[in-house]
């Protein structure tokens, strides 16, 4: 059974895409953060892709704070923490600098 979680996109990822806020239906059981984000990479360009997944680790946290219901995923299961029907992840850019 397919569930839907809402996501709002923050910064370069809302340019990038175009859009603010959008329902994401994911399919596999448990539905994981790490199926939101790779669904949003499928979707849409490359260059929200490569903004959004670091290329070498080929993992968001370098480029983004994902929260899932206002609580930052390092402090639930990571990339495993588990999304139901409803549940809002945001992705907040993170700025390097040098």
């Amino acid at each position: 059974m397919a569930i839907s979680v809402n996501v709002r996109l923050i910064g370069i990822f809302r340019v990038l895409s175009g859009k603010s806020r959008l329902l994401v239906e994911l399919d596999e059981e448990p539905a994981i953060v790490g199926g939101v984000i790779q669904k949003l990479a499928e979707v849409f360009s490359p260059e929200f892709k490569e903004a959004l997944i670091d290329p070498e680790l080929k993992d968001p946290r370098p480029n983004a704070l994902i929260l899932v219901n206002g609580k930052e995923i390092s402090v639930l299961e990571g990339l495993k923490t588990e999304v139901n029907k409803g549940d809002e992840i945001v992705l907040v850019p993170v700025s390097h600098g040098g």
